[in-house]
């Protein structure tokens, strides 16, 4: 069992939470109340960064002291959403929030994960008719193995989980966001993930 902090209690968030619940996890949901994200941080082993990503550099920045030493996953894009909501373009285009979030949390061990597919598929791999891939990105041997067991507690066969190298390789994953309106303006919102088919 691990300590886990869920900030965010969107679909994303609270799809996680409840999974990594079920799996045997303590976990902690932090809501948009005052304080609410820096106590659930600071209490945890594991913090997964599930708020709208335009806004999370700003949030976790202000948990420095709350984030030292802990491992943060980062599931969020940091996108600029067009007149229909959905995604038009990168926050930062030429890196990545992961790479941003990593810089402004030197004590902080950053893993990008989950971030190339919707939400439901998250915690539910099995359901989609093709094999999906998970992608890491960070700098820490350990915490991409700890964050590699927390993923096949969510259903996520080892196999299916590619370790793409350093934090800097998020660039690419978050990119793939810029998929996600175009295929759901052509077959609708229908769970779907980027995959690496061989």
């Amino acid at each position: 069992m691990t300590t886990i902090a869920v900030l965010g209690n969107g679909r994303v968030g609270g799809n996680l939470a409840a999974a990594l619940t079920r799996a045997g996890h303590e976990v902690t949901v932090a809501d948009r109340a005052p304080g609410a994200a820096a106590h659930a941080a600071r209490t945890a082993r594991i913090v997964i960064n599930a708020t709208p990503g335009a806004g999370s550099l700003d949030l976790l920045t202000a948990l420095r002291e709350e984030l030292h030493g802990k491992i943060l996953i980062d599931v969020s894009n940091a996108t600029i959403d067009g007149p229909d909501g959905l995604p038009a373009d990168l926050v930062h285009p030429g890196s990545s929030l992961a790479e941003q979030l990593q810089e402004a949390l030197p004590e902080t061990r950053v893993v990008k994960t989950l971030n190339t597919m919707l939400f439901p598929v998250m915690t539910a791999p099995a359901t989609l008719t093709q094999t999906p891939t998970a992608f890491l990105s960070g700098e820490d041997p350990l915490a991409k193995e700890t964050v590699r067991e927390l993923l096949t507690d969510l259903g996520w066969n080892k196999e299916w989980i590619t370790d793409l190298g350093g934090i800097q390789t998020a660039r690419a994953t978050e990119a793939a966001i810029l998929f996600v309106p175009h295929v759901i303006r052509s077959t609708g919102f229908t769970p779907f993930a980027i995959s690496i088919v061989r």
